[in-house]
């Protein structure tokens, strides 16, 4: 029996990293699911769903010499391989200000309460080094409605930041 894992790697960013990584579970005989894989400051991540018939252990094996010879370091958890189960957002929010301490948790501390189930969020850091600017993207579902989300956004306006909510219409079939 196939058992599924998530695999997360990361490393200082270099060409290569993805095809060395995907070419091992290839030739492992591992099946690849959904995956997320970007460069992070002078990192580079990847969160993939493996499908391998062994153990954690031995997938680790199977990634070694990859890892070892790229001087990366990888984590590996058992997971239930639920593909096919995708959630759809229903909203973008665009979050930007002065970068300062805990913009990201009470920006979405705010979000949660008011009913966000987030499901992707990618951040940057712009401006100057005197001058930086944080933004945030966020995708997710608006479980109490988008009047919800609104009143949160503008609690986070007196933090010195600046919003956008955008309902997404999603055609699926």
């Amino acid at each position: 029996m196939k058992r599924w894992y998530m695999l997360t790697v990361v490393g200082k960013d270099r060409p290569g990293i993805v095809a060395h990584v995907t070419a091992a579970l290839y030739e492992g005989g591992c099946n690849l699911g959904e995956a997320s894989m970007m460069r992070l400051g002078g990192s580079f991540t990847i969160m993939l769903m493996v499908q391998h018939p062994g153990t954690a252990q031995s997938l680790e094996q199977i990634l070694e010499t990859v890892i070892d010879s790229m001087d990366l370091h990888i984590h590996i958890d058992a997971i239930e391989g639920r593909l096919h189960q995708h959630l759809l957002p229903d909203v973008r929010i665009t979050v930007f200000g002065a970068d300062k301490p805990g913009i990201v948790a009470k920006i979405t501390g705010a979000l949660s309460n008011a009913g966000l189930h987030i499901l992707n969020l990618e951040s940057d850091v712009g401006g100057s080094d005197a001058h930086p600017l944080y933004i945030m993207h966020i995708e997710g579902q608006a479980g109490a409605g988008l009047d919800a989300l609104r009143s949160a956004l503008q609690v986070a306006a007196g933090e010195g930041v600046e919003t956008s909510l955008t309902a997404i219409d999603t055609l699926v079939g």
